[in-house]
């Protein structure tokens, strides 16, 4: 029996959100503000005790308040029982023949010998009936517009919608919802939540006992544990030993006050008698007298002397087990029919290795403690890309943010995308369920990529980005290098990635190669030759991701040379196939006419533009040809065949460039040399200078 999905509505930004769980581990991953912590805290309102469960005007949708603004202050009627508002949460439960059903048998809606699932709400609702409560209480304070009006749901909605609903819902004919507070039923033998939030207190100072203080707490857990009971004896056994031997101290102490508080006298004789014991095995010993040392070159030290990455993980750990006795504690110790523990961000205040060591270690340690649970599943949210690269590929949750609502997406979806009948299309998704989690975790974080070629395009990039963004950024626009862009090296296949893209929908930018050429043919065959794409004899380009991203099935070279730069912007379409349109989010950069030179490659569109740069001389440029680059300078070769002579090593060449770049007077970087205008092209774009604005 497991929860295979939490669907909550209207609830933050989870206006309609729905994220399925893994049967063990799910990771729910996504950048900043895009709804995890609020993941958690729905659960820990709708599924909580006691104080967890207070609901405020702020967790309403933003949306939402504005549609319930116009209801209060709108004149249309409502029928008493219609619910016109409900903000919630639901949890769709999955179990087979061979589950105990005893504790969730008061939760089945039908005697369907197939339905075998219970999905179980937890809402507060706004009825017709409280709307005209707020109405009339509205109208009776005889204010007006809107700011009003917001001001006075702040004060009354919540109270409005009176006490948190329980119902099991019904998914088939032929049965009926079940009202859990009318029945009287209660969950809490029936779905456990315990959770380690992101908000630990942690810290290293010298007073802090956070460690400390928890080994008390888990004392007490042990209490209960009969597989603890030995241990637990022996230590009350020494405690009252102790008591024996303090007692007489005490005695012997305290026997002057003893004597002056007995002469006072009393009733009867002996009545203001006291004495003075010990009482170790009654007292919560543990807390305050206890302290966590950690050894270091043979010495003990105490636990503030530590690291706060080695301080969080410890109390993870701690707080992990407290957690899992609490399960334990319910029923019996099987715990629950279904426990559910959230882990909030554990890379905090950790080091890269650290975040790998916790992912591989956390689901053996969660599998242990688990083990003698009827159910157990464990979610952990994280920013971090190192933990995400150490998970499995089909247990990340990915949570986008679009507009002002978040979606959750499977990442084992993704696989839905890829034929099952083309080896190639297995093989490609294969390659990138391995690459994107081993490799470029970074790019779940992201909210824009950069496909680039080769190693020459990723050197030089941040200097081009720096270049762009000093020479004036256009209003309402964040500079290109304060915003979340990742660079990836793809070399000519960046379409391997088209489905990464699609089922993201990342801003993306592909800088590629026009890689235009000819056929001659020989006596000994036909042979594909280089050539500048403006050559007579120039035919076709030789980039299959061009041609796929335009959805051009043959390779002509005509169509790219010709295209204007707003049609390079690419999606996909009904179809499945990627075509030309402004609304994309692909956009393809790739060499054009510039300065009256059209390039092939990256070094040839740059050589041509950037001449008196490369007379610094050819010291300054030493993983150049110095044959090929003296006659560059005197014009016997022209950049084409430079660039195919001349480069020996391409990352030498970028690195060569940077450590060869000035400044100019007015304190601009890489001011001595251009950008090929299809780069900065493509770049103005990803950094959204061309997009639509309200004012």
């Amino acid at each position: 029996m497991k929860i295979t999905s939490i669907r909550v509505h209207n609830f933050r930004l989870l206006k309609s959100f729905e994220v399925f769980l893994e049967d063990d581990l799910s990771i729910v991953i996504g950048k900043n503000n895009t709804g995890k912590t609020s993941l958690l805290s729905a659960l820990r309102k709708f599924l909580g005790y006691g104080g967890d469960r207070r609901l405020s005007f702020d967790d309403i949708s933003t949306d939402e308040r504005g549609r319930i603004r116009s209801l209060l202050t709108g004149d249309d009627e409502v029928k008493g029982n219609e619910v016109v508002f409900s903000v919630g949460l639901k949890i769709t439960i999955d179990y087979g023949n061979d589950d105990d059903l005893s504790s969730v048998a008061k939760l089945i809606t039908s005697l369907d010998p197939d339905d075998t699932q219970i999905v179980i709400e937890f809402c507060y609702e706004l009825d017709g009936n409280r709307l005209n409560e707020l109405r009339s209480k509205w109208h009776d304070n005889g204010e007006s517009g809107d700011g009003a009006a917001d001001a006075f749901l702040r004060q009354n909605l919540v109270e409005a919608l009176g006490n948190l609903r329980r119902r099991s819902e019904c998914t088939v004919e032929g049965g009926h919802d079940i009202d859990l507070d009318n029945e009287k039923i209660s969950l809490e033998d029936t779905i456990a939540l315990k959770y380690v939030s992101a908000r630990r207190d942690v810290t290293n100072k010298d007073n802090d006992q956070t460690l400390s203080s928890q080994t008390a707490k888990l004392y007490k857990s042990f209490a209960g544990d009969p597989a603890s009971e030995e241990s637990v004896e022996e230590f009350n056994k020494s405690l009252r030993r102790a008591d024996d031997s303090f007692s007489t101290v005490y005695e012997s102490i305290f026997s002057d006050l003893i004597e002056k508080v007995r002469k006072f006298g009393g009733l009867r004789s002996g009545e203001s008698t006291i004495k003075i014991a010990s009482t170790l095995q009654h007292r919560d010993i543990l807390s305050g007298n206890t302290t966590v040392m950690y050894e270091q070159a043979a010495h003990e030290l105490p636990e503030h002397y530590n690291g706060l990455g080695y301080m969080n993980l410890i109390s993870m750990i701690f707080e992990i087990d407290l957690l899992m006795k609490e399960f334990r504690n319910i029923r019996e110790g099987s715990g629950a029919a279904l426990n559910l523990l959230f882990i909030e961000e554990p890379e905090a205040h950790t080091h890269p290795q650290m975040q790998y060591v916790f992912i591989k270690n956390i689901k053996e340690l969660l599998a242990t403690s688990g083990e003698t649970l009827s159910s157990f599943q464990t979610v952990v949210s994280t920013h971090s890309a190192h933990i995400v690269s150490e998970a499995e590929f089909d247990s990340i949750k990915y949570l986008q943010r679009s507009e002002q609502q978040v979606n959750a997406k499977n990442l084992r979806e993704l696989e839905a995308h890829f034929s099952d009948n083309d080896e190639d299309e297995r093989r490609r998704f294969r390659f990138l369920k391995q690459y994107l989690t081993l490799h470029r975790s970074e790019l779940f974080f992201a909210d824009k990529i950069v496909l680039i070629e080769g190693d020459t395009e990723r050197i030089l990039l941040p200097a081009m980005m720096h270049k762009l963004d000093q020479s004036g950024v256009p209003d309402g626009v964040a500079p290109l290098l304060s915003q979340n862009v990742s660079v990836v090296e793809v070399g000519a296949h960046s379409k391997i990635y088209e489905k990464f893209i699609e089922f993201l929908k990342l801003r993306t930018l592909i800088i590629t190669d026009i890689d235009s050429g000819y056929i001659m043919h020989t006596d000994e065959g036909a042979e594909t030759l280089p050539c500048r794409p403006d050559d007579k004899i120039a035919e076709f380009t030789s980039n299959s991701s061009l041609c796929f991203f335009h959805g051009k099935s043959k390779n002509d070279l005509s169509y790219f040379v010709n295209l204007e730069d707003k049609d390079k912007i690419c999606a996909k379409n009904d179809g499945e196939i990627w075509k030309p349109t402004a609304k994309g989010h692909v956009f393809t950069a790739y060499q054009t006419k510039d300065g009256g030179y059209h390039g092939r490659s990256f070094e040839d569109a740059f050589f041509s533009l950037n001449k008196s740069f490369l007379r610094l001389g050819h010291d300054r440029f030493p993983s150049l040809t110095k044959k090929w680059y003296e006659k560059y300078m005197i014009d016997d070769v022209g950049p084409f065949v430079f660039a195919e002579k001349a480069v020996n090593s391409k990352p030498s060449l970028a690195i060569e460039i940077l450590l060869n770049s000035e400044e100019d007077v007015d304190g601009n970087a890489y001011s001595n040399w251009k950008t090929p205008s299809y780069i900065e092209e493509g770049l103005k774009w990803l950094r959204g200078d061309s997009d639509e604005r309200v004012e």
